[in-house]
């Protein structure tokens, strides 16, 4: 592997913006952090800032586009090099209605020349190579030989990272949340990928809850992506640093609210409104004393417009949960 990648948080929309990135990464100082999805057309058409901005502290952090045409991806990957992203990720997993229509995401599974093709487009036009995050298969396209050979057709075209959501996706029948639940987990067939092809990286994703869990995956790949287990408890990867990499000392919340308190109050001073910074915060004490406290703290500062005197210090169960 060009980098380390034993642990990262998956792309989700309305999820992983740079707010909760960046909470995060005062939690797990290694863990690879991924963006929302960026549509091609939104970086080229839009507001490329609004999209690609984020704290230095966040590295290693990766972005995530959504594309199904080679020239417009290159054109966006051109335009978000100025940005200094640690790595770019083609979605060839989202089963979204809207993903669906524009022909990219999973839809992409049924198209592994034309992934080839972005690959090699980006490639050729920017220096990047992209790594490709994909389902284990699409609709009836399924089982050991489909996933093979869309990983070797693709990875002829240079990629050299693979991360793997272990289910198939269903394109008619199921909306977007039962796909993330619905088909069966499927770790089994991302492992015996990285058997097939050793010299890829090769990283699992999907109904992941614990450090535990992902230890034991890294027994059989190079990497274990985590979705809305971060989202839903952050706190829970606080000893990912000691317990992955080796790092002598885990965050303390006291230290990680004042942190995020200083950035908050740079960001409120640069006119980002209050209630996109404190949605991250909301699950920091997610399942132990005092948190249902704190999250009802948080909604009456959101209703009052502004932090008491103290900020999030003030408001923190700290004393009840031995943070």
């Amino acid at each position: 592997m060009s980098a380390d990648r034993r642990l990262s948080l998956a792309p989700m929309m309305e999820r992983t913006d740079r707010h909760f990135r960046f909470l995060l990464r005062l939690i797990t100082r290694r863990t690879r952090l991924y963006s929302e999805m960026v549509v091609d057309r939104t970086l080229i058409h839009g507001d490329p800032p609004r999209h690609l901005d984020f704290h230095p502290s966040e590295h290693p952090v990766a972005l995530q586009i959504g594309s199904a045409d080679p020239r417009l991806a290159a054109r966006a990957v051109a335009i978000a090099q100025g940005w200094g992203y640690d790595e770019v990720n083609l979605n060839v997993g989202c089963p979204s209605p809207r993903a669906q229509a524009g022909g990219f995401g999973v839809m992409l599974m049924r198209r592994p020349e034309r992934v080839a093709e972005i690959v090699r487009a980006v490639y050729e036009e920017t220096g990047v190579l992209l790594s490709i995050k994909h389902r284990t298969g699409v609709d009836e396209l399924a089982g050991e030989t489909f996933l093979t050979r869309f990983v070797e057709r693709v990875a002829e075209a240079g990629a050299r990272v693979f991360i793997v959501h272990a289910r198939k996706a269903w394109t008619r029948g199921l909306d977007p949340k039962a796909n993330r639940e619905v088909p069966p987990l499927e770790h089994e067939a991302v492992y015996r990928l990285k058997r097939a092809f050793p010299e890829l990286a090769i990283v699992t994703n999907g109904g992941i809850r614990t450090l535990e869990e992902a230890r034991v995956h890294l027994e059989r790949v190079d990497g274990a992506m985590v979705g809305r287990a971060m989202w839903g408890r952050p706190w829970r990867w606080a000893a990912a640093d000691r317990l992955l990499w080796g790092e002598p000392h885990a965050p303390e919340r006291r230290a990680v609210l004042e942190r995020y308190q200083a950035y908050l109050e740079n960001r409120l001073a640069e006119g980002t409104p209050l209630r996109p910074l404190l949605r991250p915060l909301f699950n920091l004490f997610k399942g132990e004393r005092g948190g249902r406290r704190w999250r009802q703290a948080l909604d009456a500062a959101l209703r009052a417009r502004r932090l008491p005197p103290g900020g999030l210090v003030a408001l923190a169960p700290l004393e009840e949960v031995g943070a």
